[in-house]
C-alpha cells in the first residue's frame, strides 16, 4: 500500500503541475486567461473520455503492466509542454499527459481497493499520496519553471521515472502477496462482489456530486495562484504558497476522512464535508486580506475530507463494476472540472477573476442535495439527516 501511495503521488503530482504551469504560461507566453485556462482543458478533455475505457477494460482483465506506462506518458506530456511555443503542441503534449493519467486510476484505484482489503483508512493512505503529489506540484514547478523558464520543463519527468519504478516494486509486491494467500483466500475475498448488485441511480448522484466538487477544485487551482495576489496585493509567491496550502490541506483532510467515516459512517461525514465547503468557498471570494489563506486552507479540507470516500462508496455502488466506478469516481468526475475552466477565464477576462470564481459558491450546495437522498451501498431504508 506504501509503494501505491508513493506511485500515486508521483502520478497526481502532473495534474497539479498543469494548473501550477498557468501563471508562467501567463507571464512568459502573454496568454489570456481563457487561453491559459484552456491548457487546463486539453488536460482534462481526452481524460475525461478515456478514463471510464480504461475503468471498463480493468473490470475485464488486470493490467498491472498499464501502471508503469501511463506513469511514464503522464509525465512525458508535461515535461514537454514548456519546450517550443507553438500552443497547439502545448496543448497536444498537455493532453498526452491526461490520457497517461486517466490509464492510471482506474486500475491503481482497483489494486489498491484489493490491497487495502476493504479498509477506508488504507484507502485514505492511498488517496493521500495523490494529495501529496498535487501539493507538490507547485512547489516542484515553481522551483524548476522559475529558475528556468518553460524551456526547464523536462526536468519535470524525474518524478514519472521514480513512480514507474514505484509501479512495478508494487505490483511485483501484491503478486507475490497472492500467491501466498493462494487460491481459497482470494476466492472468499471475491465471493461477495459477484453476489451482489450494482446500485445505478445512487451511483449516479454520487457521480453529479463528485462533478460539482470537481468543478470547484479545478476552478480555485487553476485561477488561485492569479486570484490571491489580487485580493492580498503580494506578489507571485503569494499565489504560489495558495496553491499550495489548496493542496496540502488536501493531504490533511484525505487522512481525516477515512479516520471520521470509521467512526460516522461515510456518507454523513461526506455530506458535512460538501456544507463546510460551501460556506470556506465564500469566504476565498469574499474576504481579503492574509485571512483569504484560513479560507482556502477550510475549502481544501472540504474538498479532500470526502476524496477517498468518493472511491470506496463508488466501487460499493458497483460492485460488478469496480473498474469502471473507480475511472469514473476517481478520474472522469475530477477530470471533467477542468471542461469549466475555459468559461471561468472568459468570464474573468471580460468582468474579473471575482467575478468568475463566486459561482464556485453554489456548487457544493448542489453535490449535498444530491448526497442527501443517498444510503450507505448495502444498507435499506431512509437516510438519516
Amino acid at each position: 500500500m506504501t509503494l501505491l501511495a508513493l506511485s500515486h503521488a508521483c502520478v497526481d503530482v502532473y495534474q497539479g503541475a498543469v494548473a501550477a504551469l498557468v501563471p508562467f504560461f501567463v507571464a512568459e507566453r502573454a496568454y489570456a486567461y481563457a487561453a491559459a485556462s484552456g491548457i487546463v482543458l486539453a488536460a482534462s478533455l481526452l481524460s475525461s473520455v478515456v478514463q471510464p475505457l480504461f475503468g471498463a477494460l480493468t473490470d475485464k482483465w488486470a493490467m498491472p503492466w498499464l501502471l508503469p506506462v501511463s506513469t511514464l506518458v503522464g509525465g512525458a506530456g508535461v515535461a514537454l509542454a514548456g519546450v517550443g511555443g507553438s500552443y497547439p503542441v502545448t496543448l497536444l503534449v498537455v493532453a498526452v499527459s491526461g490520457v497517461g493519467v486517466a490509464a492510471y486510476h482506474p486500475e491503481a484505484a482497483r489494486v489498491a481497493r484489493q490491497a487495502s482489503r476493504g479498509s477506508h483508512t488504507a484507502m485514505s493512505w492511498f488517496s493521500l499520496g495523490g494529495n501529496v503529489g498535487f501539493a507538490t506540484a507547485p512547489l516542484l514547478v515553481s522551483a524548476v519553471v522559475a529558475t528556468g523558464g518553460l524551456r526547464a520543463s523536462p526536468l519535470l519527468v524525474v518524478p514519472a521515472l521514480a513512480g514507474a519504478v514505484l509501479c512495478v516494486a508494487a505490483a511485483r509486491g501484491l503478486r507475490a502477496a497472492r500467491d501466498a494467500a493462494g487460491p481459497r483466500e482470494e476466492a472468499a475475498q471475491g465471493g461477495g462482489q459477484v453476489a451482489a448488485e450494482d446500485d445505478w441511480p445512487s451511483f449516479l448522484k454520487l457521480s453529479g456530486a463528485v462533478v460539482c466538487r470537481s468543478v470547484v477544485f479545478t476552478g480555485l487551482s487553476t485561477f488561485i495562484a492569479l486570484y490571491v495576489p489580487e485580493r492580498t496585493g503580494a506578489g507571485e509567491v503569494a499565489g504560489t504558497v495558495a496553491l499550495f496550502v489548496l493542496y496540502l490541506g488536501g493531504a490533511v483532510g484525505t487522512v481525516a476522512g477515512g479516520r471520521l467515516a470509521a467512526r460516522h459512517g461515510r456518507l454523513p461525514v461526506v455530506r458535512w464535508s460538501y456544507a463546510l465547503t460551501v460556506l470556506a468557498v465564500a469566504g476565498v471570494v469574499l474576504v481579503p486580506g492574509p485571512l483569504l489563506y484560513v479560507f482556502v486552507a477550510l475549502t481544501s479540507a472540504g474538498l479532500y475530507v470526502p476524496f477517498s470516500l468518493h472511491i470506496t462508496l463508488g466501487q460499493d455502488y458497483l460492485p460488478r463494476r469496480m473498474g469502471t466506478a473507480s475511472g469514473v469516481t476517481l478520474g472522469l468526475t475530477v477530470s471533467i472540472g477542468g471542461l469549466a475552466s475555459p468559461l471561468i477565464g472568459a468570464v474573468a477576462d471580460a468582468a474579473s477573476l471575482r467575478t468568475a470564481l463566486a459561482p464556485l459558491t453554489v456548487l457544493p450546495a448542489l453535490g449535498w442535495l444530491l448526497l442527501r437522498t443517498l444510503r450507505e451501498p448495502g444498507t435499506e431504508g431512509v437516510v438519516s439527516p
